[in-house]
């Protein structure tokens, strides 16, 4: 799907809204509206994914050798757990997405959980950036149609 911009992009051309008939407009709406919530849908994983880095990072703060040796339930699933011990509080297993788990440090880990969660808020920021783009957009698109619609009830007094 092509991307609809109001900054220029240079493999994209520029076209005024002005032009475009009240069905043009329209159409042009329900696509600006999709984006948004195709916006607004990637917003809402990447803040449970920043809320899951940010929450194993502070997980990590309370990891130290006092802890060793103490009784902790394990995750088999997101909703089973099985008793366990706590034999090594120097190493973690972290999952690094699509199943993955890699064994680190402490330091190594919260120094990835602190990357991912960096990355994570810049591309919420990017999208919220382009969010904020296409509402202004959406907005003038609705303001060109209120001004057709507007011209063409008068047209329609002025021969009535």
């Amino acid at each position: 799907m092509s991307q609809i911009s109001s900054t220029k992009q240079p493999h994209m051309q520029e076209i005024d809204l002005a032009t475009l008939n009240i069905q043009q407009l329209g159409t042009l709406k329900q696509r600006v509206d999709q984006e948004l919530e195709a916006f607004q849908d990637s917003l809402t994983s990447l803040k449970v994914a920043q809320q899951k880095f940010q929450s194993s990072n502070e997980t990590l703060q309370n990891l130290d050798a006092s802890v060793e040796g103490k009784d902790i339930l394990v995750p088999l699933t997101g909703s089973m757990y099985v008793p366990g011990k706590l034999v090594d509080t120097s190493n973690v297993i972290i999952d690094i997405g699509t199943r993955y788990y890699v064994e680190k440090d402490i330091p190594s880990a919260r120094d990835y959980f602190q990357r991912k969660t960096k990355f994570v808020t810049e591309q919420m920021e990017k999208i919220q950036y382009l969010g904020l783009e296409k509402s202004q957009l959406r907005d003038a698109i609705v303001e060109i149609i209120q001004m057709k619609l507007n011209q063409q009830q008068q047209q329609q007094q002025q021969h009535a």
